[in-house]
């Protein structure tokens, strides 16, 4: 709403433009004479558009407004992928992984969430992304939540993983929080029984599962993901997974371009909820990137997700595709189907 409490449309021009520049700025950190290179405008109507943002109320703790090309994105993502909620974020010019623009509309999708839930279970993955979101969330005390993780959140070794988030989110929200104080992957099948027969663990199992969101990244299987990266896997051990066909990951479990769960000799060996104790339940993963498209699609073709938070040139890749894997949430798996038709009203690669 505006001061003047008339509602305010992201399908007005000079509104969505002076949205896509307070995201410049804000999140971006872009300034002035950068925003106008970008936006192709004059400096003083840069210096303009983030002051009528300002004026307009789009800008809190968050930039509230919405920009109408996102919006249009958001809109055919929800059809096509059977999604209850769907929040794109503006492009912030960022190469590789969109941290700044995933983190900021992570965060502030989480701080309205935590707003207005009381004593509720949130359930939060790991990850790059899922880092960045916790560490942009502003200091509020949210004492009826609790936060629980969904997986192992130690190496093979034992030693923490720098992107598991779970402390840092009970410190910026004064919460109770509950870790998995165990490796994501187990060195064996053997252990992995032994450890999930400790009450403590089984414990922390039994809270995951009643969770009422659970917050997830999605992962790659590629030398340079995340999993990798932190020790939660061997990179001989992805090179199996590529010959498996694995496209994503997500919860430690690995996902073929169709959706289907890939079992391999390591997939046997992850301590995290089972399958059926996601189907059905309000999962929203934050992901974006190129290196990240394959890997959302076939998460988004599994039926597991409720919600999904990309930034805008993901968006665009997975809308503008003519031949996809769609969820079929009933069996479960993804079919594939071909667009024959552009998204309504959203813009496509190739055109003006």
């Amino acid at each position: 709403m505006s001061g003047t409490g008339q509602s305010i449309s992201p399908f007005d021009d000079d509104v969505s433009l002076a949205s896509r520049a307070a995201w410049l700025h804000y999140a971006g950190g872009l300034t002035q004479g950068e925003i106008a290179a970008r936006l192709n405008i004059p400096a003083i109507k840069a210096h303009r558009l983030i002051a009528r943002a300002g004026r307009d109320g789009l800008i809190r703790i968050f930039v509230d407004g919405a920009v109408a090309e996102c919006v249009k994105f958001e809109e055919a993502l929800k059809a096509r992928f059977q999604l209850d909620m769907v929040q794109v974020a503006p492009d912030l010019g960022e190469p590789g992984l969109p941290l700044k623009a995933l983190a900021f509309s992570g965060a502030s999708y989480l701080h309205a969430v935590l707003q207005r839930n009381a004593g509720q279970i949130v359930g939060i993955g790991h990850g790059r992304t899922l880092a960045a979101v916790v560490r942009h969330l502003p200091t509020m005390p949210t004492s009826e939540v609790k936060f629980v993780s969904l997986l192992g959140g130690l190496t093979r070794k034992f030693s923490a993983s720098p992107f598991d988030v779970i402390h840092l989110i009970a410190e910026r929200t004064d919460s109770e929080a509950y870790l998995m104080p165990v490796p994501l992957y187990a060195n064996s099948a053997a252990d992995r029984a032994v450890l999930l027969a400790q009450l403590g663990i089984s414990a922390v199992f039994d809270l995951a599962r009643r969770a009422d969101l659970m917050l997830v990244g999605i992962g790659e299987a590629r030398p340079s993901g995340s999993l990798v990266q932190s020790g939660m896997i061997r990179p001989d051990e992805v090179a199996e997974l590529e010959r498996a066909g694995v496209a994503g990951e997500m919860l430690g479990h690995f996902f073929d371009a169709d959706g289907r769960i890939v079992e391999t000799e390591l997939s046997g060996r992850s301590i995290s909820l089972l399958p059926e104790d996601l189907r059905g339940r309000n999962i929203v993963a934050i992901a974006g990137g190129p290196s990240k498209v394959d890997g959302i699609r076939a998460a988004l073709a599994s039926g597991l997700l409720k919600g999904l938070i990309t930034d805008e040139l993901t968006a665009r890749r997975l809308v503008n595709e003519r031949s996809e894997v769609v969820p079929d949430k009933k069996n479960g798996k993804g079919r594939r189907v071909k667009i024959d038709q552009k998204a309504k009203g959203v813009k496509h690669d190739g055109q003006d």
